[in-house]
């Protein structure tokens, strides 16, 4: 087997997938290993209300695409609405979360560059086993070239799912 990489194309639903920390299912699309090092793609799906910590990638280029519900994002000092269709490009170094404000799952498509995020996700949903644990999650982002600097963004700017577009 040559070490070239090789086009593939992937059902609906496929790629091999574990528990995002986030609630959901985090889908990897290309791993690392087959991009030759350039990024890892994922379909990752976010439990409403959910998001992570406010951090940033040390290391990582993130580019993140909504493919379903309703997403807010903070970039830097900045929270801005996403609905499906938005996308948000985030470079390494720029503080950043974002939360899912609807009602049901939101889905992401997240594009990062160089690849090697993939080990964080396995080694996250190994460890903590379907419980979340914001300890592992520190500890696995720092190994990851991830510094969390901060809560939530359901924690730092709360609201209300009331006040969601879909409401209005």
């Amino acid at each position: 087997m040559s070490n070239q990489m090789q086009p593939f194309v992937l059902a609906p639903g496929a790629g091999t997938s574990v528990r995002n920390p986030v609630g959901g299912q985090v889908v990897f699309k290309l791993r690392g290993e087959q991009s030759g090092g350039a990024m890892t793609v994922i379909e990752t799906v976010a439990a409403p209300e959910e998001g992570p910590p406010l951090h940033f990638h040390q290391l990582n280029d993130e580019w993140l695409y909504v493919l379903e519900g309703e997403m807010r994002f903070r970039l830097a000092d900045d929270v801005v609405p996403a609905l499906a269709g938005s996308f948000v490009f985030i470079p390494r170094g720029i503080t950043h979360t974002w939360q899912n404000v609807g009602r049901e799952p939101a889905v992401l498509l997240a594009m990062i560059a160089p690849a090697g995020l993939e080990r964080f996700f396995e080694h996250y949903a190994e460890l903590t086993k379907g419980a979340d644990n914001p300890d592992t999650f520190r500890a696995l982002s720092a190994e990851a070239g991830i510094t969390v600097v901060g809560p939530p963004l359901a924690e730092s700017h709360p609201t209300r799912q009331a006040t969601s577009a879909s409401d209005r």
